[in-house]
């Protein structure tokens, strides 16, 4: 039996046991989900042991457990080990979602729940993917798979596990789905990613919140203030200005920037479809180019005062803000955190004071074209989209892939299949079927381009 013909003969368990993942509230920023998480992580095991996957474990660690499991066929095949996550993002605020968020909904061919596709879509089809390559007996490579339950808070345990699992690891490439193409027709490959550094600030006024009449206008407002500061970083072309912010930035070649030009790219559909009347950024690039060769500052969250119904005329103690920086290559992510954080500092107005609380980080990287992992993965979206795929830049950050450079020396290729009008990290996310098939009918195709290059 072929594998198309089996991943055909498939289609509705492969949906439905997906859908079964996605009930599970894997919400690993939240303790009260905490049960939930495991919950997940114990589902996605019991699915690598069915479909014939080797010393399956739920590999403990200080926080949620890594699933890991393999299956070794021959030592002298490359192999190839599979990184994703099972944990999600919060759904809040549910009351903007159309259908519930852990309730999965096929609507016009999408998949609508958290997680659908970032990113327990993405990892089960490598899981339906091995069921296929099993059942059809063309498995070509060795695999391992490496899912985690805490990438969506840092993967602040995965270091550890790396070191002292180095090799367990061992592999030839890691292969991650968790990015997506231009478009159903026009595949693509990300081939550079940027770093992350994400921190809190917390302005600090008088010990205790205020009468706004009585002190207003005499005792400085952190909320003023926090907004104050904010707005300073950056100037009127949209340049960051924390002082030495782009010294390391790499810039991009005039060729590649032309490369980058001819990616197919609508800006009329693209206002439309966010529903904004216009773009803003960095002068003197394009929208392409501002989400993935230069590096970013921006205002996750912001808070402060009174929030409450009604009024309460009150001048706050206390305002606070989340805020991340999408960095470029050569950027380091504790450097760029400390630059943040002394000009912070620098730029407090009298009558307040700021703490800076950094979060987690991550460092960008650039994955050539030239290589074997690539190529693989090129040809294989080519024999299945029937056309060369695009090397493109992606605008968020995957900060294990430099991690899994330095742990387990090994280079990682970006081979995701969502889209980025999903939703990921907001209200409706969604995963589209056709790509969710189109995924598990690619990645045997990998492996055998992959197992094939390396002869």
């Amino acid at each position: 039996m072929s594998v198309n013909q089996y991943i055909q003969e498939n289609q509705d368990r492969f949906l439905n046991e997906l859908f079964d993942l996605l009930r599970i509230p894997s919400i690993s920023a939240d303790p009260a989900f905490a049960g939930d998480v495991r919950k997940c992580a114990e589902t996605v095991a019991d699915h690598l042991r069915k479909v014939g996957a080797d010393n399956v474990v739920l590999e403990e660690t200080a926080g949620y457990p890594i699933v890991y499991g393999e299956k070794i066929i021959d030592a002298s095949l490359p192999t190839v080990l599979v990184y994703g996550h099972y944990d999600v993002q919060p759904s809040v605020p549910d009351e903007l979602w159309d259908t519930p968020p852990f309730e999965p909904t096929v609507r016009d061919g999408k998949i609508y729940a958290r997680g659908a596709c970032d990113d327990k879509g993405q990892v089960f089809m490598h899981v339906k993917a091995f069921e296929t390559m099993m059942q059809t007996n063309s498995l070509a490579c060795n695999i391992k798979f490496m899912i985690e339950g805490e990438e969506e808070v840092g993967s602040n345990n995965l270091g550890t596990y790396c070191k002292t699992h180095r090799d367990k690891l061992k592999a030839d490439v890691i292969l991650i789905s968790d990015t997506a193409l231009i478009a159903t027709d026009i595949p693509s490959i990300d081939v550079g990613l940027r770093g992350l550094s994400y921190v809190e600030v917390e302005v600090t006024g008088p010990r205790i919140d205020l009468h706004s009449g009585v002190y207003g206008g005499a005792v400085a407002n952190p909320i003023n203030a926090l907004c104050t500061m904010i707005a300073s970083m950056h100037d009127e072309n949209r340049h960051i200005t924390i002082p030495g912010f782009y010294d390391k930035v790499l810039e991009v070649s005039a060729s590649d920037r032309e490369a980058m030009s001819k990616i197919p790219f609508d800006i009329e559909e693209y206002k439309k479809h966010l529903a904004v009347n216009d773009v803003m950024g960095e002068k003197g690039f394009s929208t392409i180019e501002r989400t993935g060769i230069r590096p970013t500052l921006d205002v996750n969250g912001i808070w402060g005062g009174y929030i409450g119904e009604g009024a309460k005329t009150v001048l706050p103690s206390k305002a606070f803000a989340k805020i991340s920086m999408r960095l470029v290559p050569n950027q380091i992510s504790d450097e760029i955190t400390q630059m943040f954080q002394k000009h912070f500092e620098s730029i407090a107005p009298a009558g307040v004071t700021v703490k800076v609380t950094p979060h987690h980080g991550g460092e960008p990287v650039v994955t050539p074209t030239d290589s074997i992992p690539y190529k693989a993965a090129a040809l294989a979206m080519k024999e299945t989209f029937g056309v060369e795929p695009i090397p493109t830049r992606g605008g968020g950050s995957i900060p294990i892939v430099a991690l899994f450079e330095k742990e387990l020396q090994t280079k990682t290729v970006l081979m995701g299949f969502g889209l980025d009008s999903d939703a990921i990290h907001s209200p409706n996310e969604h995963y589209g079927i056709f790509n969710y098939f189109k995924g598990i009918e690619t990645i045997p195709q990998f492996f055998k381009h992959f197992a094939a290059l390396n002869q």
